[in-house]
């Protein structure tokens, strides 16, 4: 849908009001806009116009109006193509360095509860369609053999494999040049039975060694279909009045407590080829929804910390949230982990 200036005008300052104020907003409240210079009989005519095309609501007789989902939309769509456009960014958020992931990922999901006010969540990337990059055994002892498993974006994944001997350092030599030869470079569905035959036949005594590796060099590359999921901000949802009724708070508080909501979320947006960059969804749009979340909007970025590595960043707040500050913290985040990576 398009509108005209004036219209798209007026429907961008009833939403920034009642984003503010949480309170039905009347024309003569619109009229003070100075950058308007309308008179409130124009604005009361304007207004009607856009309850008739469903952009705004009246939630009770001789009140003022609320915006409606499609109003929502077409506010925050507008929004996203004037970032698009300037692409300024505030300043103010900053991750500091980690040396672990998990530790990275609770950052982040803190910052993005502190400086919205909603709450927050974070999945673990998801390695789909990774590749093995190098492989490495040493032994431990007598009766094991470390396997160190190294995938694209530098994860390494260390499985402790059981031997019945002591194998020499030559041997070991020539079973990683097999090892590596053979599998680096291959995703899993590379991966079939007759190289897995061919490689046992080269490796002779050593064949079920072998084996063992490349089922663990497997299993390290296999999707992770459920991602750990961090969460911060919960109780922030207690803030907005619209939510904070016992019954919606409690539903919303629950499907974010037991991240099953949360989990599906994060699978939709990855298995979704066109939900790359940020998208915004708002009430019944939310997808795999659970009780709590027809009342919230929802805005998601996928991350990306390298080829094949993707995680779900999420926002969850009521329906006149700060559209226009989330997407700047999201984008300021999102800019923030792409340069973390790759330092």
């Amino acid at each position: 849908m398009e509108l005209p200036e004036r219209k798209m005008r007026i429907l961008q300052a009833i939403i920034r009001t009642y984003l503010a104020t949480g309170e039905p907003v009347g024309s003569r409240t619109i009229s003070k806009y100075a950058d308007l210079n309308l008179s409130a009989a124009t604005i009361r005519n304007e207004m009607s116009d856009l309850e008739e095309l469903g952009l705004i609501i009246q939630p009770h007789t001789s009140a003022g109006r609320i915006p409606s989902d499609v109003g929502y939309r077409l506010y925050v769509d507008e929004m996203l193509r004037e970032k698009e456009k300037s692409q300024q960014e505030r300043e103010g958020v900053l991750l500091a360095r980690e040396d672990r992931l998990e530790n990275l990922l609770k950052q982040v999901v803190k910052l993005l509860a502190t400086n919205t006010n909603y709450a927050s969540m974070i999945s673990s990337p998801v390695i789909s369609r990774n590749k093995i990059k190098f492989i490495q055994l040493s032994q431990v002892d007598a009766q094991h053999v470390l396997a160190v498993i190294v995938i694209e974006g530098n994860l390494i994944r260390n499985t402790m494999i059981p031997v019945d001997e002591e194998i020499d350092a030559q041997e070991l030599l020539k079973l990683n040049m097999l090892l590596n030869g053979n599998l680096a470079g291959l995703a899993i569905e590379q991966i079939n039975i007759g190289l897995i035959a061919a490689i046992k036949q080269q490796a002779g005594v050593h064949s079920q060694l072998v084996a063992n590796v490349i089922d663990a060099a497997a299993k390290a590359i296999e999707a992770d279909e459920h991602p750990e999921i961090y969460t911060s901000g919960a109780d922030n949802i207690f803030r907005y009045p619209e939510l904070a009724d016992q019954s919606k708070a409690s539903r919303i508080i629950g499907d974010f407590e037991e991240k099953q909501v949360l989990g599906n979320i994060v699978r939709e947006t990855l298995a979704d080829p066109d939900t790359e960059g940020i998208q915004v969804y708002i009430g019944g749009e939310v997808p795999a929804r659970g009780q709590g979340m027809e009342d919230c909007s929802v805005v998601t970025a996928t991350y990306e910390l390298s080829e094949g590595m993707k995680g779900t960043i999420g926002i969850i707040g009521p329906k006149r949230m700060d559209y226009d500050k989330v997407v700047d913290v999201m984008k300021q985040i999102m800019t923030q982990l792409d340069d973390y990576y790759k330092q």
